[in-house]
């Protein structure tokens, strides 16, 4: 419990270092980078530390789930590093803060015995969803500075952000990214996940094949048409939506309502 309220107070405190960083025009020195990759540190030790008692990675919903924060906040903390993401800590580490202390009061669930044919496609798909998130979020940062700009609304925020192509860029090679590692987990589910039906994972698999089906379409279209801008933001949510619905949905419904493994 220690380690778990220490990594959540590292987190809301580098968040709140960024933010009054923001409001006092300056630049936002180191300090927020040491809370966080403490928090990070402390973040994946809570997970060591739970398995170690229930005897085995816990895939269930609010583990999954402070997982994904988890992989957020350490790609925010290693991107941001080099000054290129560091806006998006106002926002992923309160996110993680926040995954983790639902871990924490809820979660430490039984494990259930997994090969390591089904951890490899779990963890693929925890690190998919992890980095297509903050692709949603780059999304929304980009959506925000255009619409900042149309307005000739200068913000503070406005000046922290990367600049317009730069974080475009950022975008696209974030969903490249993540949309490998999309394919990555949805050929190891074919491969290695066997009566699909039987273990409730059909509307999972279609969902997760049309949010493939939509980053992959974005990705053409950046290629093909020089798609950008808002076009490339309502792809992006949308994709993301659809992936959200098949994993986080699909678990919700069948672990917190149904009862039931997923």
């Amino acid at each position: 419990m220690t380690i778990v309220l220490i990594a959540i107070l590292l987190y809301l405190a580098a968040a709140g270092l960024l933010v009054a960083n923001v409001r006092r025009d300056r630049g936002p020195g180191r300090t927020w980078l040491v809370l966080a990759a403490i928090g990070v540190g402390l973040h994946a030790a809570a997970h060591l530390l739970a398995w170690r008692g229930t005897g085995g990675a816990d895939m269930h919903f609010f583990a999954a789930l402070s997982l994904v924060g988890l992989g957020m906040a350490a790609l925010t903390t290693i991107v941001g590093a080099s000054g290129r993401m560091r806006a998006l800590g106002v926002v992923v580490f309160p996110l993680a803060a926040l995954a983790l202390g639902g871990y924490q009061a809820y979660g430490h669930v039984p494990p259930e015995p997994l090969g390591w044919r089904l951890q490899l496609h779990a963890w693929t798909a925890l690190l998919a969803y992890a980095t297509l998130a903050i692709a949603a979020l780059l999304a929304l940062m980009l959506w925000l500075q255009e619409r900042g700009l149309r307005r000739r609304e200068f913000h503070g925020w406005l000046r922290a952000l990367p600049p317009l192509v730069e974080l475009e860029t950022l975008l696209f090679r974030t969903i490249g990214v993540g949309f490998v590692l999309l394919t990555a987990t949805l050929l190891t589910g074919a491969l290695f996940v066997e009566n699909m039906f039987a273990q409730h994972l059909a509307h999972k698999t279609v969902l997760s094949v049309l949010s493939w089906l939509a980053f992959g379409g974005l990705l053409l279209g950046r290629w093909r048409y020089g798609w950008r801008g808002a076009v490339a933001v309502r792809w992006t949510l949308a994709a993301m939506a659809l992936l959200v619905l098949a994993f986080f949905g699909s678990k919700f419904v069948l672990e917190l309502v149904l009862h039931r493994t997923s």
